[in-house]
Parts: C-alpha cells; sequence; structure tokens
C-alpha cells in the first residue's frame, strides 16, 4: 500500500495494515518502558492502600516493584529515541490517511442525507396524495354530513401521524448520518491519542469540541440558554455607544471598571452566600437584614471615639483603648458569628421541620429588622476609623493612564478570594456535591445516604459566614445603621437567577453568581452613568429578572 492509502479499501483506520504496523512497532517499544513504568506505580498505589497485606510483605513487594521501575527506565531511555521517531512517522501517516477517509465519510454520508430528504418528500406526496383521494371518495359516497365530517376528521388525523412519522423517520435517518460524520474525525484524533501513548494535543481537542460543538448545536437552545445574556450584551454595547454622544464620557474607561467591580465586590459575598440556597431550591430573604446586623456592629467595634448610639440602653462604647488589630478581629468575628447565628436559626427550622426557607428567613429578616430598629433607634453607627478604613476599603494608586488617575479598590482582592473558596466548596469538595444532590432530589440523596439535614443546615452556616464577611466590608463603604443593605436580597437572588442558578434546585454553577452580579452593578452603573432615573432603574431590573425566572421555567419544562 502507498504512503497515500486509498480509503475506499478500508472501513475504519484500525483496518488500515500500514497503520496496524505501526501501532504494534509502538506497543513492543513501550511495553517494557515506559507502559510498564506506568503499570508497576499503579501496583504500588494499589498496595499502598491494601489491608490485607501485612506490613513487611507490603514493603517488600514495593522495593520490588520501584526495582523493576528502574530497570524499566533503562529500557525507556533505550527506546526514546526510536519511539519519537516512530509516533512521529504515525501520526503523520494517520492524518495523511484519515483526509481522505473523513472526506469520504463526509461525502458519502451527505449523498445519503440528500437520498433520505429526496424519500421523504416523495413519501410526503404519497401520503398527501392518498389522503386526498380517500377525501374525495368519502365526499362521493353519499353518507350524511355529521358522518362525512367525522370521517374526515378521522382521516386528516390518520394523515397527520403519518406524516409525523415520516418526518421522524428522516429526522432519525439524518440523526444517524451526521453521527458516523462526527465519529469519522472522532475515530481520527483517538487513533493520533493511541500513537501518542493516551497523550493530547492542544490543537485536535480544540477542533474535536469545536466540531462536537457544530454538530450538536441547535438554534433553539442556544438562543434559550443564551438568549437573556445576549440581550443584556446588546444593552451594554448601545450604553457604550450612547455615552460619549450623551456627553458623558467614555463607559469602557478603567476608573469605570474599576469601580464596577469595586461595587459588585461586597454584593459578592450575598451572591455566594444565596447561591447555595437557591441551589437546594430555596432562597433567602433575610440578606439585608444580615448586612446591616453585620456592619453595625462592625461600625460599633471600630469607630474612632466614643459611639454615639446605644444598644438597649447600654453604652455608649468607646474601643479606642483596644490594638486596633484586635479591634479588627473582634468586629470581624462578630459580623459572622451573628450572622451565622441567625442563618442557622433559620436553617434548623427548614432542615428539620421542612419548613421552606422563604417563610424561615422572612421571619428571621423581621426578627433582625426589629431588633437593629429598636436597639438602635435607627441610628447610624458613625464613620470608622479613617486608618483602617483605608487599609480595607482604599486604594492602590496605579498611576496616571491617558490622562486619568487610575486606582485600584482594594475591596475586588477579598471578593476574588470569597469567589475562589466557594468555587473550591461547590467542585471539589463532597459537601459540594452533596448540595447538587440534594437539590436535585433530596428524597433520592436521602436514600442513597446523604444526610439532607446535615446539608442543609451547612449551606445555611455557609451562606451566614459569606454574609457576615461582607456585611464586615460593607461597614467600609458607608455609615452603617439598621437600614443598610435594604433590598440587597433581592439583588442577590436576582444576581443568581439571571447567571443560571435554577430555582428548581439542583443546577447552577458558582460562576454564574459571579456572573449574576457583575452583569446586574453593571447594569445599574450604566443607567447612573447615563443619568437615567434611580426609580426607572427597578424596572430594567424587574424585567431582567422576570425573563430569567421564565427562561429558566422553561427550560426545566423541557428537560421535564
Amino acid at each position: 500500500m502507498n504512503e497515500k492509502a486509498s480509503v475506499a479499501e478500508i472501513k475504519s483506520l484500525d483496518e488500515d495494515e500500514k497503520l496496524r504496523g505501526y501501532s504494534e512497532t509502538l506497543h513492543n517499544l513501550r511495553k517494557d518502558g515506559v507502559n510498564k513504568i506506568a503499570d508497576l506505580k499503579q501496583e504500588i498505589f494499589s498496595l499502598k492502600k491494601s489491608k490485607m497485606i501485612d506490613s513487611a510483605e507490603k514493603q517488600r513487594l514495593i522495593a520490588e516493584k520501584k526495582a523493576g521501575i528502574e530497570k524499566a527506565k533503562e529500557v525507556a531511555a533505550k527506546n526514546k529515541a526510536e519511539e519519537i521517531r516512530v509516533e512521529k512517522e504515525a501520526v503523520a501517516y494517520a492524518n495523511a490517511i484519515s483526509k481522505d477517509y473523513i472526506a469520504q465519510v463526509v461525502h458519502s454520508e451527505n449523498e445519503s442525507i440528500a437520498k433520505h430528504k429526496q424519500d421523504f418528500a416523495q413519501e410526503v406526496l404519497k401520503i398527501k396524495s392518498e389522503s386526498a383521494e380517500k377525501e374525495s371518495k368519502l365526499k362521493s359516497s353519499g353518507m350524511d354530513s355529521a358522518a362525512l365530517k367525522e370521517e374526515i376528521a378521522t382521516l386528516k388525523y390518520e394523515t397527520k401521524s403519518s406524516l409525523f412519522d415520516a418526518k421522524s423517520r428522516l429526522s432519525s435517518a439524518v440523526g444517524r448520518c451526521k453521527d458516523a460524520k462526527n465519529q469519522a474525525f472522532v475515530n481520527h484524533v483517538q487513533k493520533n491519542r493511541s500513537l501518542r501513548n493516551g497523550k493530547n494535543k492542544f490543537s485536535e481537542d480544540f477542533v474535536l469540541n469545536l466540531n462536537d460543538y457544530i454538530y450538536k448545536f441547535k438554534p433553539s437552545k442556544f438562543f434559550l440558554d443564551n438568549g437573556l445574556y445576549l440581550a443584556i450584551l446588546v444593552f451594554f454595547i448601545v450604553c457604550i455607544i450612547l455615552a460619549p454622544l450623551s456627553g458623558n464620557g467614555n463607559l469602557l474607561s478603567l476608573p469605570n471598571i474599576f469601580t464596577i467591580l469595586e461595587q459588585s465586590s461586597t454584593r459578592m459575598f450575598y451572591a455566594l452566600g444565596v447561591a447555595g440556597l437557591i441551589l437546594l431550591a430555596g432562597t433567602d430573604l433575610s440578606v439585608g437584614r444580615m448586612v446591616a446586623l453585620g456592619a453595625v456592629v462592625t461600625g460599633l467595634v471600630l469607630h474612632p471615639g466614643q459611639n454615639i448610639v446605644t444598644f438597649f440602653g447600654m453604652g455608649p462604647w468607646d474601643f479606642t483603648a483596644i490594638p486596633m488589630a484586635v479591634r479588627v478581629i473582634m468586629a470581624l468575628f462578630s459580623s459572622v458569628f451573628l450572622c451565622v447565628l441567625f442563618s442557622a436559626f433559620a436553617g434548623v427550622f427548614s432542615a428539620r421541620l421542612k419548613i421552606h426557607p422563604f417563610i424561615s428567613t422572612l421571619a428571621t429578616q423581621l426578627i433582625i429588622y426589629g431588633l437593629l430598629f429598636f436597639g438602635t433607634s435607627g441610628t447610624p453607627v458613625g464613620s470608622i476609623d479613617s486608618g483602617i478604613k483605608d487599609v480595607f476599603g482604599g486604594r492602590w494608586v496605579l498611576g496616571v493612564i491617558n490622562g486619568e488617575l487610575v486606582t485600584f479598590p482594594k475591596l475586588i482582592i477579598p471578593a476574588a478570594i470569597a469567589i475562589v473558596v466557594a468555587w473550591f466548596i461547590w467542585n471539589k469538595t463532597t459537601f459540594g456535591k452533596n448540595m447538587y444532590a440534594v437539590g436535585g432530589n433530596s428524597e433520592a440523596a436521602s436514600v442513597s445516604g446523604i444526610s439532607v439535614f446535615k446539608v442543609t443546615l451547612g449551606v445555611f452556616i455557609m451562606a451566614g459566614i459569606f454574609y457576615g464577611f461582607g456585611a464586615f466590608f460593607e461597614a467600609f463603604k458607608a455609615n452603617a445603621s439598621a437600614g443598610t443593605g435594604q433590598g440587597y436580597e433581592l439583588d442577590a437572588i436576582a444576581a443568581c437567577v439571571v447567571g443560571g442558578i435554577s430555582f428548581n434546585g439542583g443546577i447552577g454553577k458558582i460562576g454564574g453568581a459571579v456572573l449574576g452580579v457583575i452583569i446586574f452593578t453593571s447594569l445599574t452603573y450604566c443607567l447612573t452613568f447615563l443619568g437615567i432615573d434611580t426609580n426607572l432603574q427597578f424596572v430594567f431590573k424587574g424585567f431582567i429578572i422576570i425573563a430569567a425566572v421564565a427562561l429558566d421555567s422553561i427550560k426545566y419544562l423541557k428537560r421535564k
């Protein structure tokens, strides 16, 4: 067989004799070298985990395996140059014949698709012709009008069913042809990976994923999944264009971008907290009051001098005698502790008594609201010590860029850390996997041995921790009072829903919550930048929320 093998002579790449020869040669070069090293390492790993072998025997066997690895390394080193040469030559040959093979498969399957469509068109004509003929006979049969109407209705139903069946057969046949075309390229990539001893190549993976995406692409599903984001993107593009025309300047300047990220920073904590509850098909209406609670406590502890606020008649206090580092720890601990306490309070009722989080967190919201306003009479706690405020809530000067002073907000750093922590919990821990299981189907999760109570309570506690940190940093932005954080729960919930975390439970990613926060903050900033009335901004937010939930519901019904 010549270098460019005729693919008409083979049904698959595995049937090419020269390619099989390359595979056998590479197998022989690797079996006592690199492959044996991998096998022995796996055997050592299994030995270390085994509880059936005593320690002395285990050490002897491991030592024996390690000695085998050293010998295999010598063989691998000896065969390395030849292996690289053969591998390169084999992959080049596989690419050459695969190009023709894939082209042949695509051509053959396209012809089949055209034939199936032609057959479908003929079948449709036949069905319609037979239906028209039957209807004509019925009309000339002389039966009474009521019976005729019923018979014609039955005929039309049978015709419609026959057309549907014909279309289904066409879809199945076309689908099989598309599968064959896609599989031809998959086989090529898999063969190359086999020749490279399992090693991937970025360019091949990229093209494979692109082909797979094109193969599975459906416009209806794409717009259902991304329609809202496309609409928001169009809105932002319009804002970017209108901003300079209206004399407001460049919306995409670096200072504006940093301002949006700074405004997103504390709200990120609240969205990360409530996201877990939404994943469990719940919600949290107490977020705003948690923010006020933690921010007021932080403001009391870090106030420079004597506080003007009394709490239930106690105070005013003066914490300036305590070292600042201790005061910061006291403020952070108090904020987190109180938020976790109230969040766990709501969590116990939801986890143990199956009370919906909407009710338990609504009750918690009212309790905190009453305690704060009654205890502080609604008086703001005043500013935070300027020195520590700059440490956490200040900015680093980056310099002058394009004639503008650019500063980097420090609050972005803790928000970024919170995102990483939340992502790790959701994706890399057993607790995170259990969250998805309980959110998807709590009864099935319980049967599989997952403690629904512990997971649910754990999510409430995790949310409280995020709220506590967020409330602590919130105090560095403005003078805290019992009214701080008003409406934040709605922004946090809306951000999660826009980010794709489903109210139906068990569906969503932490990246979605992050994206949702940035989208909502950017939306508010853009509208303010363009001088849109604050009250009208609620209208825009309302439309986005209802659109996000509606699309989520449609997707959920389609999955059902």
